[in-house]
């Protein structure tokens, strides 16, 4: 997965997340824009980039992995140095490997490992988070995109009640929608009905924001979810055929259902294929 839209989305919202996952405190992320940059020449992009205002704090680059990658760290280095050569920023620079589990991180090379011992590369593994009391809001995301179903009603209830103590309704509006996406992501065979009753613990659902949310994020009907497989597809192996798009728009509510449970364990396009061969 090259760019993942929802932790770009995270990193945009909470311009704070990077700091309390790296350790630091969350003042230091004053003064940094977010962004996310194409490097030209081989058409890599980075997960996101803090770039600093000032030329006294680091460039930080930011890569997020949630399958095991061989090649994870030389893809990271070639976009790092193609950055530097590219825009020959004045700031120096360091670069946050996040990876979903420590079983996701691949072997490191030799040179890496320097740069790891002297904190030129840091690493953060968000399943260290799972179960860990926290007052962040973006943390608790985090938190519920890595949960398993049985954990998830009870964060979410967790967060819409911390959310309803924001005077900041532009905030409650992003954090029910980012709810939202995870469970739909993360969940695609929870029914509208069985999402709805995770915001029952309070009054979340009788606020004006979440009828809003509501009306424009939990409409699962077959198109959304079709819809929703095809960007997941397509950020996980890229560009997909117009035939295998047309095969999966074609796909009956039983065997979207179907692919939606086995997406993460699908490793290559030559995997999807077969599926749908075998499947539909």
């Amino acid at each position: 997965m090259r760019t993942d839209t929802l932790f770009y989305q995270l990193f945009q919202s909470f311009r704070t997340l990077l700091f309390e996952l790296i350790d630091r405190p969350i003042s230091d992320a004053e003064g940094y824009q977010f962004s996310t940059v194409e490097i030209k020449e081989k058409a890599f992009r980075f997960d996101g980039i803090f770039i600093p205002i000032a030329n006294d704090k680091p460039i930080f680059f930011i890569e997020v992995q949630f399958q095991p990658k061989d090649d994870f760290y030389w893809e990271l280095l070639s976009e790092i140095f193609l950055y530097l050569n590219q825009y020959r920023p004045t700031q120096d620079w360091q670069a946050v490997a996040i990876f979903a589990k420590h079983n996701c991180e691949p072997e490191i090379p030799n040179h890496v490992q320097e740069m790891i011992t002297s904190h030129r590369i840091i690493r953060v593994y968000l399943e260290d988070w799972l179960g860990v009391e926290t007052n962040s809001l973006s943390i608790a995301i985090i938190q519920l995109i890595l949960a398993p179903e049985t954990q998830a009603p009870k964060l979410v209830r967790q967060i819409t009640d911390q959310v309803e103590q924001q005077p900041d309704t532009n905030l409650q509006a992003q954090v029910v929608k980012f709810i939202e996406t995870v469970l739909v992501y993360k969940f695609p065979k929870l029914s509208r009905q069985e999402i709805e009753t995770m915001f029952t613990y309070n009054d979340l659902k009788n606020t004006r924001v979440y009828q809003e949310a509501k009306q424009e994020g939990l409409q699962l009907g077959l198109q959304r979810q079709i819809a929703m497989l095809l960007k997941m597809l397509t950020r996980k192996f890229g560009q997909l055929s117009p035939r295998v798009k047309n095969r999966i728009t074609k796909l009956s509510v039983t065997q979207v259902e179907n692919l939606a449970e086995v997406i993460f364990d699908l490793q290559t396009i030559a995997d999807l294929n077969a599926w749908l061969k075998a499947n539909s």
